[in-house]
């Protein structure tokens, strides 16, 4: 396997007693191995904030994976499962393209040998990093339909001449049609005051569907619904990205950009819950992780839910 930066360090958490009746995340993971059979649940961390430095927001993004893992360690699985940890791609001294397309590279191989690969970010750069990985998989090359689902407050469509974590999506839509593709690309949860109309045109530009914050309440699920599944009826393979500023300030207060608003964690639960039991989603990451900003552990453990969430039920569609 591509090698990583850094090797898995050794799990831990609350221990009630052996057996599956009190199994944990920290008791049935394991160091990722090339021999590893297919089907297994692989995690891989991408410590980097350099793409937050560069869009000049608040940094610490790269402590997300290790705060990310403490907080999913002794979460309860309620079967037993696959779950194996592959370590992590640093981003050092500024190299932010070096680090994705090691990240890519490690995705992929991943993919390819029948893996579902969550990337523990990390700053919203991971994105690109991410893409880099499933665009260039077997499926994708052999002509599946990619879809990228963003649930975000932001496009991140910038323009900028330097990559960021702001540019991500603009970054996949010009590699896309390099390729003679157009990126299938959704987000759920953009947030208006925090976009320009200059980023709306470029959404619009590009055939970005998108939803607003105000029309994700408890209240919309079916208008939410029809859109996730609008989405997935036109993709055969799904990249799904969870930027944690897409939720409320209260229950995700460390990230770098706090949601005035955001999305309920109930809806974003049902969205999860659709796209993974669809059959197509082959790879997730969760981003904008800041545990310097955090209060209480609440953006760790609110994302770690959705992790748990997410692989419990790919895990369960596999078995």
């Amino acid at each position: 396997m591509t090698a990583v930066d850094h090797p898995p360090a050794p799990w831990s958490g609350r221990d009630d007693g052996p057996g599956p009746a009190h199994l944990r995340w920290h008791s049935a993971i394991s160091p990722f191995t090339p021999e590893t059979s297919p089907g297994a649940s692989v995690l891989v961390g991408f410590r980097s904030d350099e793409g937050v430095r560069r869009n000049k927001g608040r940094t610490g993004a790269a402590a997300g994976p290790a705060a990310l893992r403490q907080a999913l360690s002794s979460m309860a699985l309620p079967r037993p499962a696959s779950v194996m940890d592959a370590g992590d791609i640093a981003v050092e001294d500024g190299d932010l393209e070096s680090g994705q397309r090691r990240l890519g590279a490690v995705v992929t191989e991943l993919l390819d040998n029948g893996h579902f690969v969550t990337v523990l970010g990390g700053g919203h750069e991971v994105a690109y990093a991410s893409y880099l990985g499933i665009a260039s998989g077997a499926a994708v090359t052999a002509g599946a339909r990619l879809g990228v689902l963003n649930l975000d407050a932001h496009f991140d469509l910038r323009a900028d001449p330097t990559p960021s974590s702001g540019t991500p999506f603009r970054q996949m839509a010009e590699a896309e049609a390099a390729a003679g593709r157009a990126l299938n690309y959704a987000v759920l949860g953009i947030s208006q005051p925090s976009n320009t109309a200059a980023l709306f045109e470029t959404a619009a530009e590009l055939g970005v569907r998108y939803r607003l914050d105000e029309d994700c309440t408890t209240g919309q699920l079916a208008g939410v619904r029809g859109f996730v599944e609008e989405f997935l009826a036109a993709v055969d393979v799904v990249y799904m990205t969870i930027d944690l500023d897409v939720l409320p300030a209260s229950v995700a207060p460390g990230v770098s950009a706090p949601a005035a608003y955001g999305v309920p964690l109930e809806v974003l639960e049902r969205v999860c819950d659709l796209v993974a039991g669809s059959g197509k989603l082959a790879l997730l990451d969760v981003a904008e992780l800041n545990p310097e900003l955090d209060i209480d552990n609440r953006t760790a453990r609110t994302a770690a839910r959705l992790i748990h969430r997410i692989v419990t039920r790919h895990d369960v569609r596999l078995n």
